[in-house]
């Protein structure tokens, strides 16, 4: 069975959380969370808390046991970007992309069902 979670609308980049995502996917829920924990990264911070919350709604939702749970899934996609002007000299301006992104774990418990 797969439960996931989703964090929406991060203001990162995506380009800064994804060598982190790499490191957690195939990893148990515990380990993971250790490595997540000992990261000073932003991403870190995001991660874990998708982490809990894909390890709570496999707990709640499905009534998973989370010390059997691995990490299926870790990704940080691209989200919309904040489009602002930097100004500059003689009236003109320069174009900003603030980017924001979406964080998505998904845990299995290595069973099928159908």
């Amino acid at each position: 069975m797969e439960v996931t979670a989703i964090t929406r609308n991060v203001r990162m980049s995506a380009f800064k959380g994804r060598p982190l995502a790499r490191e957690c996917q195939g990893l148990p829920v515990a380990a993971a969370l250790q490595v997540v924990e000992f990261s000073p990264k932003k991403a870190a911070e995001i991660l874990k808390k998708t982490i809990l919350s894909a390890a709570a709604n496999a707990k709640n939702n499905n009534g998973l046991d989370t010390s059997s749970l691995t990490v299926k899934l870790c990704v940080f996609d691209e989200s919309v970007r904040i489009r602002r002007f930097w100004p500059t000299a003689r009236g003109s301006a320069h174009p900003i992309a603030r980017r924001l992104c979406h964080c998505k774990v998904v845990l299995t418990d290595g069973k099928e069902s159908k």
